[in-house]
This record gives C-alpha cells, sequence and structure tokens, in this order.
C-alpha cells in the first residue's frame, strides 16, 4: 500500500478530541501564541502572578512532610533548590518520584504541576521531590539539565537522610520537563550516576530540529506549536539550534544509543507538535532492547490532560500512568 505524502496532504491538522477542543476554543482567546522571545517578560509576569501554595498547604493536612533542601549546584555554579514532600509517617522508604517542571525552558518553577503529582503521591505512597533549575535564555545549556542531575544525585546520595527509598526513584517531567527528564537518565546511564526504576515523559520536548511530521502539520494549530517550539529551543541552544552539534542531553533525540536506559512510559496526543518525535524516541529504545510504553492519545493537544483534567481521554491518560507507576514501582 502506497503513502500519500503530498503537501497537501501532510498539512491537514489532526483534529481535537470534542472536549479537549470546546475548551481549547475559550484557553486560546488568553493565551496568545508565543512567537518571539520578547514575550518573555510578559509571560513570566503572568506566571508570577498565579497563587503560590504555601509548604502547609503542599503538606494536604499533614498528609506529607514537606521541606526545601539545597543540593550543591554543578561546577562552582549556585546551589539547587529541591522541594521534598514524604508521606508523613511512613512506615518503610517510600519510592520517590524525581519531577521536572515544564515550561518549554524557558518559564516555570518547582511548584508547576504539583497538585496532580501530589495526587499521585498521595495515592500510591510515594516521596515527591521537585528540582528547581535554571532558565534559558538566561542560562543556557547545559545549565538546565546539570542543575536536574546535580539535585538527582545529591537525593540518591541522601536517599537514607531523607527517607526515601534510593532503589525506587523514577525521573519525570511533562514537555521541557519531559526532555529534561529523559536527559538525565542518558546522564545517569553514561556517568554511572543513580540506578534509575524508571522515566515517566509526558508529551516531553525531545528534538531540537523541529521539523518532524507533526510539527509541520499541527504548525500555527493548538498549544506549543512550531514556531513556539523554535523559540524555546532557540533560547536553549541560540544559533547551535538544528544544527550537527547539538547534545543529546540538551535534546535527547540527539542520541545515538538509547540502550541500558531505565524502562520508559512516554504519552503524547495525536494533535500536538511532540507526537512523532515522541513515537520515534519509543520506537528507538525497544529497537535497542529497551522496554517503553507508549500511549498516543486521540485528539490531545499539548499538555491537555493537564489543562483539561475532567475530559475523558485526560482521565484515560492519568489512569494509565498510575498502572504503569505501580508496576515499576512494586517491590
Amino acid at each position: 500500500m502506497s503513502i500519500d505524502k503530498s503537501p497537501a496532504r501532510q498539512a491537514v491538522p489532526v483534529p481535537f478530541d470534542p472536549e479537549l477542543g470546546a475548551a481549547l476554543t475559550v484557553i486560546q482567546q488568553y493565551l496568545p501564541p508565543l512567537t518571539s522571545l520578547n514575550q518573555l517578560p510578559a509571560l513570566r509576569a503572568n506566571a508570577s502572578m498565579l497563587p503560590v501554595p504555601t509548604l502547609e498547604q503542599l503538606s494536604r493536612d499533614g498528609a506529607f512532610d514537606v521541606q526545601e533542601r539545597q543540593a550543591p549546584g554543578p561546577g562552582g555554579a549556585p546551589d539547587v533548590t529541591l522541594l521534598i514532600c514524604r508521606p508523613a509517617g511512613a512506615a518503610t522508604p517510600p519510592a520517590a518520584l524525581y519531577t521536572i517542571h515544564g515550561g518549554g525552558m524557558i518559564a516555570g518553577n518547582r511548584l508547576v504541576g504539583l497538585d496532580s503529582l501530589l495526587d499521585a503521591a498521595q495515592e500510591l505512597g510515594l516521596a515527591l521531590v521537585s528540582v528547581e533549575y535554571r532558565l534559558a535564555p538566561e542560562h543556557p545549556h547545559p545549565a538546565p539539565v546539570e542543575d536536574c542531575y546535580a539535585g538527582l544525585v545529591w537525593t540518591a546520595g541522601h536517599a537514607g537522610e531523607l527517607g526515601i527509598d534510593p532503589d525506587r526513584i523514577v525521573v519525570a517531567g511533562a514537555s521541557a520537563g519531559g526532555g529534561l527528564a529523559a536527559a538525565v537518565a542518558l546522564m545517569a546511564r553514561d556517568r554511572n550516576g543513580p540506578a534509575l526504576a524508571g522515566q515517566l515523559l509526558t508529551c516531553p520536548m525531545l528534538d531540537d530540529r523541529n521539523d518532524t511530521p507533526s510539527a509541520l502539520q499541527m504548525a500555527g494549530v493548538g498549544i506549543w506549536d512550531r514556531t513556539a517550539n523554535e523559540v524555546g529551543w532557540t533560547a536553549l541552544l541560540g544559533d547551535r539550534r538544528g544544527g550537527p552539534d547539538v547534545s543529546p542531553y540538551a535534546a535527547p533525540a540527539r542520541a545515538t544509543d538509547l540502550s541500558g536506559l531505565p524502562p520508559a512510559f512516554i504519552d503524547v496526543g495525536s494533535a500536538e507538535t511532540f507526537r512523532d518525535e515522541d513515537v520515534f524516541y519509543a520506537t528507538r529504545i525497544w529497537q535497542a532492547g529497551g522496554q517503553a510504553e507508549l500511549h498516543v492519545w486521540p485528539g490531545g493537544f499539548h499538555g491537555f490532560e493537564g489543562i483539561v483534567p475532567h475530559a475523558a481521554v485526560s482521565q484515560a491518560a492519568g489512569e494509565a500512568r498510575m498502572r504503569w507507576l505501580r508496576r515499576v514501582l512494586t517491590p
């Protein structure tokens, strides 16, 4: 059977799930598309106006013991702040999610997305460690990923003090955080670092080349389209973006060897920029003899689960993720 590769056919965008599409229409009235780094001050200012939970609120009425710790930064860089939420009164050291926030490499902080992560941690009895990393363009590659790796090494090395199980740490992230989580897993393998139990990659940002069929197909459509992606990658890499010398620790899709990695959970929407780079990453893990569970959610736009959590497809995505976590973290 032949495949129609004509430009007209390739350019037809994937339709959104009806529930998600209705919500997206409303959301886009208040969320202008990112087309330039000139918008970054306004983007960060708007984010800074969101309510910031206190440590007491994060404890969920005492369900978690919450603290912030400082880990040594990489190579003389500033210390890395870690937010640590551990189940109160845990009889045995719990497994831990080491989480890396999203934000296109240019925005966000360690509090982004914590509500849903704490939901999962509370249901499964997990600890949660959320890392604060330096942002581009003020701090281009390798600053963000080296911060994340330094925090992981410290967490694993101080697991006994923190009361978590060093043999059951899953590195996790969404969007840019998912790309950084994949890069941290590569670093841990290559540097003989902490042995990870898994890598949980939600719509991960993996490929600076920004030229997959889905990137072209969904250009100008949905959230975080090809133009926004170019802004984020250029902030991180500058003139190197898309060139021949990009490190896999910046863009994990550049890795030539995906063997020896911890089991991966990769999910992505069918109607978003990152669909094909994420599918290909899972495929290459299988080709290298590794374990990966891949979900492509029909009609999902970028970050749909966190933005429209009550949609049926969002609920299904969350349930699949919880099943995977139960499997990989069962002692």
